[in-house]
């Protein structure tokens, strides 16, 4: 017979972590992961204020430059289960630590683009490196921290999210008012190797894993195809008609592949999708109100800086610059948070989060041209309350239903249900803004281009962006829904040892 193997628990160490310490590790091992997220957070929107500069000096043309942001988040979310089994298989440091140093050469390479086509390509190679480090980053702090400090532990590795976002417009205004697009990029190279280096030298596996398992291909493949179809739809959708026949094919082949994917799964010996993780109700209703969350509330930033360009006649860098109150509100809560989630659970919190959030879009709704700052700033903070409250809380208590030697799979389910949930929040909320706009106003517009609309076709645009936000209530009410009724952490049960047969 087999022996069973036993699986440390989360948060104990190797014998071989040496000068680093048993204490001090998990505090180590989440300072690296927060350099990574770091550099995706400050990735995001500082290529969005270097779009128009890309435009002119590589003399591309507006669907080129959507296909620059939107190529990055086809591969970050596409690859999120892939890496996460492949994790789960070899090793969760492995995986990370070569994403420190795809997204460090995919960043060198943008910088180098002599063609938008070259920059395309480059930007899916560093996208492809943002999702070994997304997926494994959650998933390294989950290991390392046990179940009563997790909260803690993710709510500070949001704080790095959030200055990444104050950061990110600073620096990009600094680097495009001295220097080129290019700058951008090679800025994340200096930062990548000190975090290939550091990962390096200072991460090491904690957990063992089952020997004998393979990797499922055929399943990689037709869940992959499945999320390339959805996201590509997605975006397409937002330049061409709805009901087109290459949009409705996208859809249905999405439905196909996703079937297929499901029904090779449960017959499969290794299968990449571990099923029995939706058999915990906690880890099932913090991935679903997260991805309503995302649904709900990813594209309401983008549809301000809209507003704030448009209808107020700021310049991008500025308007970016006002969205300020919502992270720094939600860097200061996160933490907070999370340790209050450690010790009553994550269902109060983050509840309380999603209703906050919905309150603050409810706010929104009575935006005008005419409405101060003031009155907007509150709402930020009030959008920044909320998310602070939510984030880790959920986070953690998803990662807390998840066996040790699933995390990684756990994590990569996580994510891709909330990055699937971004995309789809970018089309509907544009897609129901853009029926008071012209569709060349609205493509401007995301790409940063400075537009000043006259007295009519502003007011169309703040009634359609009210519209977007009555949406983004309906969702943020039943993503709290989702959060309530999750039930409560059994935190006995995650202190036990977890054996693998």
């Amino acid at each position: 017979m087999e022996q069973t193997k036993k699986v440390p628990t989360a948060g104990t160490l190797p014998a071989h972590a040496g000068w680093l310490g048993r204490f001090e590790y998990k505090w180590v091992a989440l300072s690296v992961t927060s350099i990574g997220a770091l550099m995706a957070a400050v990735d995001g929107s500082i290529v969005i204020l270097a779009l128009p500069d890309m435009m002119v000096k590589l003399h591309a043309d507006l669907v080129e430059m959507i296909w620059v942001i939107m190529g990055y988040i086809l591969m970050s979310t596409v690859f999120l289960l892939t890496f996460g089994r492949v994790a789960d298989m070899f090793g969760r440091v492995r995986m990370y630590n070569l994403g420190f140093v795809v997204f460090t050469v995919g960043s060198a390479l943008c910088g180098l683009s002599q063609s938008a086509e070259q920059l395309i390509l480059f930007r899916l190679v560093q996208g492809a490196g943002a999702a070994m480090m997304m997926v494994n980053s959650t998933a390294i702090i989950a290991e390392v921290f046990p179940a009563n400090e997790r909260g803690r532990a993710l709510g500070i590795n949001a704080v790095t999210w959030a200055i990444g976002g104050v950061a990110s417009p600073i620096l990009g205004g600094i680097i495009l008012a001295v220097a080129d697009w290019r700058w951008i990029f090679f800025i994340n190279v200096p930062i990548g190797i000190l975090g290939a280096v550091w990962a390096y030298r200072a991460l090491r596996e904690v957990s063992s894993r089952k020997s004998g398992e393979r990797f499922d291909p055929v399943g990689a493949v037709l869940f992959s195809l499945s999320l390339v179809a959805l996201l590509v739809a997605l975006t397409l959708g937002i330049e061409f008609s709805w009901t087109s026949a290459p949009i409705l094919a996208l859809f249905a082949l999405f439905i196909v592949m996703l079937i297929a994917f499901v029904l090779w799964e449960k017959r499969a010996a290794d299968p990449m999708l571990d099923f029995t993780l939706f058999n915990n109700r906690v880890y099932n209703f913090s991935v679903l109100s997260a991805m309503l969350q995302s649904l709900g509330l990813f594209a309401v930033n983008f549809l301000i800086v809209f507003y704030l360009q448009a209808v107020r006649g700021y310049d991008p860098l500025t308007a970016a610059l006002l969205l300020i109150p919502l992270p720094i509100v939600s860097s200061i809560i996160a933490p907070l948070s999370g340790t209050l989630a450690d010790r009553i659970g994550a269902r109060v919190p983050a509840t309380i989060g999603l209703l906050l959030q919905g309150t603050a879009l409810f706010w929104f709704t009575n935006l005008s041209p005419t409405t101060s700052y003031v009155e907007l700033a509150a709402g930020l903070a009030l959008m920044g309350l909320g998310g602070g409250l939510f984030w880790s809380p959920n986070t953690s208590a998803a990662m807390n239903g998840a066996p040790v030697h699933r995390l990684g799979i756990a994590s990569a389910t996580l994510a891709t249900f909330r990055q699937a949930g971004m995309v789809t929040s970018f089309a509907l909320s544009l897609a129901v803004a853009a029926g008071s706009l012209p569709q060349a106003v609205m493509m401007q517009l995301f790409v940063g281009t400075n537009v000043v609309l006259g007295s009519a076709p502003m007011q169309a645009f703040v009634v359609g962006m009210h519209s977007a936000f009555y949406v983004s209530i309906v969702l943020s009410l039943a993503a709290a829904a989702a959060s309530f009724v999750r039930g409560k952490e059994d935190r006995r049960k995650l202190a036990a040892p977890v054996v693998v047969e």
